[in-house]
């Protein structure tokens, strides 16, 4: 069962968009925590008052200790992956679905992973400069929360008529729900709630409003990055199977064991699987594998694994 499981899931990561992807490492991350967490409790003695998960997390967690982030560089970028409660987790990812697909829709999906790691790295910044003044030392930053909103306010700008059904209110347009979300980060930073987290995510969002308008002046921030993504990334080749012709023989009541050029139907459509294979690599090369799109994409994913 957790084989089949498993293997879902890698379907789903290799043939999904970039925002199913993201879903799926962020659980994934989540579910190694509670795991870790699960082997502390049980390894301590259900101590409460132990301190090896939190100095652990420690280092996926963004400091507000400007030395601490020095030095452990890395986690500018695991923090906007790593959630240990449940509803942050699932709260973070029911946003990022259902916005990250209308932006997929609109921007690009290859525009997704690149958006969601400037908006986060603008929350961190955001977070970084307000948190001296805000707390007396020992805070940290974790969750997918500026990320997911910059991606948020990305949707909500591009596409600002556009209509979702909320439960209970029905149909909402994208502008009043993203208006909402900002109403309630300020309410959380006037009640002195969270309030670091609540300007990392005004950050996040103020990157997603700020790169649809240099998008829109003709300035992709997310090229570069693409660009190296590309650069590191090798066209998927695969070798091209010999097709083996089979000769049928005709029996007729005026010619016995007559040969015939006809082939099977099984053979036919192997050849036509085999031209559409070959068109498929062709393109890869012109024009590089991104530029396929998500039909062929599973096309080759199927034939690799035949």
């Amino acid at each position: 069962m957790f084989r089949s499981i498993l293997n879902d899931i890698r379907y789903q990561f290799e043939s999904g968009n970039t925002i199913t992807r993201l879903i799926i490492v962020n659980v994934g991350v989540f579910l190694a925590v509670i795991l870790f967490q699960l082997i502390v409790t049980l390894s301590t003695g259900f101590n409460p008052q132990h301190g090896l998960f939190g100095e652990v997390m420690n280092y996926l967690f963004l400091s507000d200790d400007l030395i601490w982030d020095a030095t452990h560089p890395w986690t500018i970028i695991t923090h906007m992956f790593t959630h240990v409660g449940f509803f942050h987790l699932l709260f973070n990812m029911m946003i990022l679905y259902w916005f990250g697909r209308i932006a997929g829709d609109l921007l690009g999906d290859h525009r997704m992973l690149p958006l969601y790691l400037y908006s986060g790295l603008a929350g961190a910044l955001i977070y970084l400069l307000s948190a001296p003044l805000i707390y007396a030392g020992g805070s940290n930053l974790h969750g997918a929360s500026a990320a997911v909103m910059g991606i948020v306010a990305a949707a909500g700008i591009t596409a600002p008529d556009y209509q979702m059904r909320l439960l209970f209110l029905g149909d909402v347009r994208l502008k009043y729900i993203v208006a909402g979300l900002l109403v309630i980060y300020m309410i959380g930073i006037a009640s002195m709630d969270n309030v670091g987290g609540h300007m990392a995510h005004l950050g996040g969002a103020a990157f997603g409003f700020f790169y649809v308008h240099m998008l829109r002046q003709g300035y992709d921030l997310t090229r570069g990055f693409n660009r190296m993504i590309s650069f590191f990334r090798r066209p998927v080749h695969i070798p091209a199977r010999p097709v083996k012709r089979k000769v049928t023989m005709e029996v007729s009541h005026r010619a016995a064991n007559r040969k015939t050029d006809q082939q099977p139907p099984a053979s036919r459509a192997y050849d036509g699987e085999q031209d559409r294979l070959d068109a498929i690599l062709d393109k890869i090369k012109q024009s590089g594998y991104d530029n396929l799109s998500e039909e062929d994409k599973k096309f080759l994913h199927d034939a690799s694994q035949k």
